[in-house]
């Protein structure tokens, strides 16, 4: 990218064709500057454009649910998500953990299956999300993974919320718990792009054919949850979530995707491993699935890209109060996003996380497997 800006930004003078056409840099550095301003005040907008989970006025749940958690080598985090919910209402599907996984489970009141043996072409956390609902009897289905945890109303909030909206599916977006450097610094801005292309207000349109929910939180009414096929209608997908929200688009059923920041959290991935191998696996096929979303990231990532080398040119002209300008526009614009210092790692952010998604492009376009939890998918 640098070398197209290069040699079409040269002014061509015939005595010296090394110049810079300083007010063409300028010019590119002001469209590129626009398309970050829209790119990440519009990628905001869209977050918020969800709907905030409300509390509900029930203190015990009054809906017949049972909460489903699939979990593969999770005995770090098993315990936290079980003691979110009421003893007895929780059950635990093993997916061939080599760990104490199970153990810990049932020490903490839930129940524990194993999962079926997995078969070649299926993938792993939707083959145990079908095998909970299969060995369970409930009118509502509540399926989260095993790395998040709820404050203690967040059950009845949900459910109350359900039941006002007459909803099939309700998906949550818990907040982000980082910890690490690299998780500090990647994954604020891995949603923020994410959301270039996700608009909050469609996904709850029932008119619209947008469709999207966080597999890491999903309420399913069970009636229509057999109506489309559950799980077991999207065992062979990596993003299981987004196909079973395009599953209950198609088939009129009545979506809802909220945030619920303050009562549920989630610690995604620990460290620079797991968001590399979780995002490589993941990020490119989200933008398959949806041309739509994906059409609309890559525009954004574009003229996300282009801050740098037009930081260059700039300096090379010696602009240097739009070299500031420019200079401050992704951490400015995505301090929202971080909340604190973390957001001077943005301009890092922006270049690592591109590594992430060509790798997630490669391995997408040529089939090769990536290692998560000890499988590859």
């Amino acid at each position: 990218m640098m070398l197209w800006w290069q040699q079409n930004l040269w002014d061509g003078s015939p005595g010296d064709p090394w110049m810079l056409d300083a007010w063409t840099v300028l010019l590119a550095a002001c469209v590129v500057a626009a398309g970050i301003i829209v790119a990440f005040i519009r990628s905001r907008r869209n977050y918020l454009l969800l709907p905030e989970l409300p509390r509900g006025d029930f203190k015990e749940p009054p809906q017949d649910v049972i909460v489903i958690v699939p979990a593969r080598n999770e005995e770090a985090n098993i315990a936290r998500v079980v003691s979110s919910f009421p003893a007895g209402w929780v059950l635990v599907v093993d997916d061939d953990s080599t760990d104490g996984t199970a153990m810990i489970a049932k020490q903490n009141t839930a129940e524990v299956i194993f999962a079926p043996r997995l078969q070649k072409g299926l993938v792993g956390k939707p083959n145990a999300c079908a095998a909970g609902a299969k060995a369970t009897v409930s009118d509502w289905i509540l399926f989260v993974d095993a790395d998040t945890w709820y404050a203690p109303e967040f059950l009845c909030s949900l459910l109350d919320y359900a039941e006002r909206e007459q909803a099939d599916l309700v998906s949550v977006f818990p907040h982000q718990v980082t910890r690490s450097f690299w998780e500090k610094v990647l994954m604020p801005y891995a949603f923020a792009l994410l959301f270039c292309g996700i608009n909050g207000k469609s996904m709850n349109d029932p008119q619209s054919s947008d469709a999207m929910a966080n597999g890491q939180c999903m309420l399913f009414r069970r009636k229509f949850y057999d109506f489309i096929g559950g799980h077991g209608s999207v065992a062979s997908s990596v993003i299981e979530d987004a196909e079973i929200a395009y599953r209950a688009k198609r088939h009129h059923g009545q979506v809802r995707v909220l945030r619920a920041e303050k009562m549920a959290f989630v610690r995604m991935y620990a460290g620079f491993g797991e968001i590399w191998n979780g995002f490589s696996k993941n990020s490119f096929r989200f933008m398959q699935n949806d041309r739509k979303m994906g059409i609309q990231v890559f525009i954004s990532s574009m003229f996300i890209l282009s801050w740098l080398p037009l930081m260059v040119l700039l300096a090379q002209t010696e602009q240097w109060v739009p070299l500031g300008i420019l200079g401050i526009l992704p951490t400015l614009l995505l301090t929202p996003w971080y909340g604190g210092l973390a957001s001077l790692f943005a301009p890092l952010a922006i270049y690592v996380f591109q590594l992430i998604a060509l790798n997630g492009m490669v391995t997408a376009l040529f089939g090769v497997k990536v290692k998560w939890k000890g499988r590859p998918v």
